[in-house]
């Protein structure tokens, strides 16, 4: 939360802007609310603009940047209902690691903290295999961690670790559903 505090506090110079956009997605309340004050758009409309594509609105970038608070404390509390690493792939459209470095600071805050976090309570709000793809995408590395949870020796983290294994062996068909046998190749 003092991660998420501090983010707050470091957008809190983006100002409000008369936001344009595609007219058959959205209406005109829509542009008015996105237009005024940050803590008044509705949890709902932060979402939608969050999985929007970048040419359904007029400035992008500017847009994306502004609400980036309200998007990653909804994100990381396990509140937005949109698949994470299409989050990662909009902060990487919006150009994130360019932004002021106050900016960028804050947000690489978060994604240490949301990371030691999810470590550390199981369950997370966010699966640990969505929070690690969101942040290494967004960070465009895997290494640094990698080398968190690798020195992160709590149950929970091994928690992740056995869920993280079971998903991929499961999704991947490594194993049958219950995790008894192999699947033949076919």
């Amino acid at each position: 939360m003092t991660a998420l505090d501090a983010l707050d506090h470091a957008f809190a110079s983006e100002d409000p802007f008369l936001v344009t956009g595609c007219t058959y997605c959205y209406v005109e309340q829509d542009f008015a609310e996105l237009s005024g004050p940050l803590h008044l758009i509705a949890d709902d409309l932060v979402s939608s603009v969050a999985a929007e594509v970048p040419d359904h609105w007029g400035d992008f970038p500017r847009l994306h940047r502004r609400l980036v608070p309200r998007i990653i404390r909804l994100l990381v509390t396990g509140q937005l209902h949109v698949d994470e690493e299409l989050i990662a792939s909009r902060l990487v459209q919006a150009g994130w690691t360019t932004w002021d470095l106050p900016l960028t600071e804050a947000l690489r805050d978060v994604w240490s903290a949301w990371w030691q976090s999810t470590l550390d309570t199981h369950p997370s709000p966010v699966p640990v295999r969505d929070s690690l793809s969101l942040i290494t995408v967004a960070t465009n590395s895997l290494r640094p961690w990698l080398d968190t949870w690798t020195a992160t020796n709590t149950p929970a983290a091994e928690a992740h670790l056995a869920e993280l294994v079971n998903d991929v062996m499961f999704e991947f068909e490594i194993v049958t559903p219950d995790h008894g046998g192999c699947i033949d190749d076919q």
